[in-house]
């Protein structure tokens, strides 16, 4: 039996300024929407809600598919070992790394979240440091220029902060993080706290970053309807494009340009905080190899991140055998992974038809928070059932482009087409189960928000109108907008 997947072809995509399209019709918030309640369609989870909630597969993956996806997830959760062992099939760790295993990060396919006092000893494990520099020649300006690459990595560190290493080397550092909190006055005798974050790095073990190192710290998102957002066609990702804002409604959504090796060309971005990655083979991949030093078929390195400045790292054995492709994830490992990735169904609302959640949902279309979270897309395309081309509503709540969200939450970093003050859209559906599965309430790239209510207060640039509303509303007002991305 073969385990080769087919992935989704996306195409070159070219944003035109003219690519512009009117959002959907306001909806009637006197009840819900039809099929509001199955976000993932026609794969969404309808029974019980606990912690598992992000594990189950789409409902209509079919029956000979379903060992299949558990293998995957087993993969998924494997605990990767130093080589060499006995165990081929498991070793390959590092040589430095971030986390064991997949699930480590995106623990219970949740989200991740910055180390406080309650996790003493998670070492961020969740949250890790991305590090590049400014191109500092012609050729790197070039390769920048052209989407060849998204960023240079750091000369000596490479493309992220290991904070961990296998015996006999020395991990590269440590994350410090410092927070200076700022008060935000709302209407009705409110007020909330927001912390700014200011990243550094300690107990370096290969001498000093470069002076221009940009870091971005980031947390593991949600692993739940990936494939549907891949589903989702670029022409109706180019629809809603409108660079240059010609319909002056203040909002300039944009597409990010990144490489796809698969096609050899220039794609569309679509996953990862900055739409990094245009294909979820490409992200599943990627993350195998950076943060857990994995070899496998789209990046070869079976020393992972380390660079040729860490001459120690180099020289440690490594996990590549024949039986695995001369590799430490064969092509049957990954594409198991990307079935059971591709594969993880959506909640189901709840409570869509509670005065609250409806008074909410008016809320947040009338302070234009949809302008950017796009409630619905319509798709042909279902990872589940390849074979069906019946279309179907999905609601992620996200339009999946690039937004300039102002200073406070830049990180000054570029990637590809991305600016240091732009961030794609992060899809809302299951964002009300955080503290469910994942016993938190973090929010934002860095988790600096400590709930709901801080995470929209943190918004700025083009969503600066959309904050400033939430901040003058009815304290009423505020809080049926929580209870409505409660039930999201």
């Amino acid at each position: 039996m073969s385990y080769r997947l087919s992935v989704l072809t996306l195409g070159l995509l070219m944003c035109s300024p003219m690519a512009v399209s009117a959002q959907p019709a306001e909806p009637d918030f006197t009840h819900s929407e039809a099929g509001e309640r199955y976000a993932g369609g026609r794969g969404t989870y309808l029974k019980r809600i606990d912690k598992r909630a992000f594990l189950h597969p789409s409902s209509n993956l079919p029956f000979e598919q379903q060992l299949d996806f558990r293998v995957g997830q087993g993969i998924f959760k494997k605990l990767w070992v130093s080589a060499p062992t006995a165990t081929t099939a498991s070793d390959g760790l590092g040589p430095v790394y971030n986390a064991r295993a997949c699930q480590r990060c995106h623990l219970n396919n949740g989200r991740g979240h910055p180390p406080t006092a309650n996790w003493p000893d998670d070492n961020a494990v969740s949250m890790f440091l991305r590090l590049s520099i400014p191109p500092q020649n012609t050729t790197q300006q070039k390769l920048i220029d052209e989407r060849r690459l998204g960023v240079i990595p750091e000369p000596t560190y490479g493309g992220q902060l290991q904070d961990f290493a296998v015996p006999g080397i020395a991990s590269e550092g440590r994350m410090q993080i410092h927070y200076q909190e700022q008060v935000i006055t709302l209407s009705d005798g409110e007020s909330a706290r927001l912390r700014q974050p200011t990243y550094s790095v300690s107990d370096l073990g290969y001498g000093p970053l470069h002076p221009q190192t940009q870091l971005s710290a980031r947390v593991a998102p949600p692993m739940i309807g990936l494939g549907l957002l891949e589903a989702i066609s670029r022409e109706d990702l180019q629809a809603q494009a409108d660079p240059d804002d010609q319909n002056n409604d203040g909002i300039s959504g944009r597409t990010n340009e990144v490489w796809n090796a698969d096609r050899q060309q220039v794609d569309v971005g679509r996953f990862g905080w900055k739409a990094g990655h245009a294909t979820l083979n490409q992200q599943n991949n990627s993350a195998l190899n950076g943060d857990i030093g994995i070899s496998n078929p789209d990046f070869q390195s079976p020393y992972g991140d380390c660079t040729q400045q860490q001459s120690d790292c180099l020289k440690m054995p490594h996990g590549n055998t024949e039986r695995h492709d001369n590799l430490e994830a064969s092509r049957q490992m990954t594409d198991l992974m990307l079935l059971y990735t591709r594969n993880l169904a959506v909640p189901a609302r709840r409570n869509t038809d509670a005065p609250e959640v409806l008074a909410g949902k008016k809320v947040f279309y009338g302070s234009g928070c949809q302008q950017c979270h796009r409630a619905s897309f319509t798709i042909h395309h279902d990872p589940a059932e390849p074979e069906n081309d019946k279309p179907q509503q999905i609601w992620p709540y996200s339009d999946l482009l690039l937004h300039d969200m102002g200073k406070g939450l830049a990180d000054q970093r570029p990637e590809y087409a991305a600016t240091g003050q732009e961030w794609r859209t992060a899809p809302l559906w299951g964002i009300g189960l955080t503290h469910t599965v994942n016993g938190h309430t973090f929010f934002l790239h860095d988790g600096r928000a400590r709930n709901l209510l801080e995470a929209i207060l943190w918004h700025g640039g083009e969503a600066t109108a959309a904050r400033n509303a939430v901040i003058r509303m009815p304290k009423q007002d505020r809080h049926n907008l929580i209870r409505f991305l409660e039930s999201l």
